[in-house]
């Protein structure tokens, strides 16, 4: 079987709901869909560092809880493992304050073996930070070599949105790498100034990234490609937190490419609209179980229902 290897940070997020911390759960971007892909039976790795001490620790356990193998988590003996608060607001919305400590050395790990048609996961400022970009950029040859489909989610904090233009050439040559580009319309405002899907696309993506699809909160979701337009509603829900939403989003998409057998060839050949439906249906449906909770991945229910 395919396997998924995902390249991020592993963070405690404490959230906070009408100013009193509810609940502290394992996250990151990119980890939060791993643990969800893991859940539903797909072979993953998770390339990522954490620190030696008590928040080290609790992330460490959950990988194993979850079935992730801990063999490519540089536990660092210097520095402290990170924390986020999410504040929740009225809309179970998330207002994040990140705390970390990292030493000087990063990411001090051996990287699992690819194979084609295995998918590699980048996001968030993680796979656009000078001091990780070595690495970064180590996996995404490797990825090219072994012809693995790239999936990129900018995930373009606010926070960052003035280095945006400091950061352009790496966002580019991550876009240039990737096979399927997603990310949320807040991400694209605070890199570019752009909210429009179409524009997105036609003037930023298009051009290194067939594949974009981009999520509108819990609007819709648009795709575009070489050969089709389309806007995919959502149905309202009462959501308890949007946490992990885009990043089981993700997860969804990339366990509709596995469940389909969507191979990187056929990315470029062109899938048809029938595909890409049944697809982004998946995404759809994880990112709506993970906002019934305030979990970061999908639940134990989910999972068994979605077995692959």
């Amino acid at each position: 079987m395919r396997k998924v290897i995902g390249i991020g940070e592993t963070i405690l997020d404490i959230i906070f709901q009408g100013g009193r911390p509810t609940a502290a759960v394992p996250g990151g971007s990119v980890f939060n869909g791993i643990v969800s892909l893991a859940r539903v039976g797909v072979p993953v790795l998770f390339i990522s560092e954490t620190g030696n001490d008590h928040v080290g620790n609790i992330i460490l356990q959950f990988m194993r809880d979850n079935g992730l193998s801990t063999e490519h988590v540089n536990v660092f003996p210097d520095g402290k493992s990170p924390v986020s608060l999410a504040f929740l607001n009225e809309h179970s919305d998330a207002e994040y304050i990140f705390y970390k400590d990292y030493p000087k050395q990063r990411l001090d790990v051996v990287f699992p073996e690819l194979e084609e048609d295995d998918i590699v996961v980048i996001g968030s400022y993680y796979a656009l930070n000078p001091v990780l970009r070595d690495k970064i950029l180590e996996l995404l040859d490797r990825a090219r070599e072994r012809k693995a489909i790239v999936y990129y989610d900018p995930n373009f904090r606010a926070s960052h949105k003035e280095e945006a233009i400091k950061l352009a050439p790496t966002i580019i040559e991550n876009l240039e790498y990737a096979d399927i580009v997603r990310g949320s319309q807040e991400d694209f405002y605070y890199m570019y100034n752009l909210r429009d899907a179409d524009k997105i696309y036609k003037d930023k993506i298009k051009f290194y990234c067939p594949n974009f699809l981009c999520t509108a909160g819990g609007e819709q979701v648009a795709l575009r490609t070489d050969k089709l337009v389309k806007n995919y509603s959502i149905e309202p829900m009462e959501a308890v937190s949007t946490v992990g939403a885009g990043d089981n989003f993700n997860a969804g998409i990339i366990y509709g490419l596995l469940k389909y057998d969507i191979r990187r060839e056929e990315l470029y050949a062109g899938l048809d609209e029938a595909t890409w439906d049944k697809i982004i249906r998946c995404g759809i449906e994880f990112a709506a179980d993970v906002c019934r909770s305030f979990s970061n991945s999908v639940s134990g229910e989910f999972a068994k229902k979605h077995k692959l």
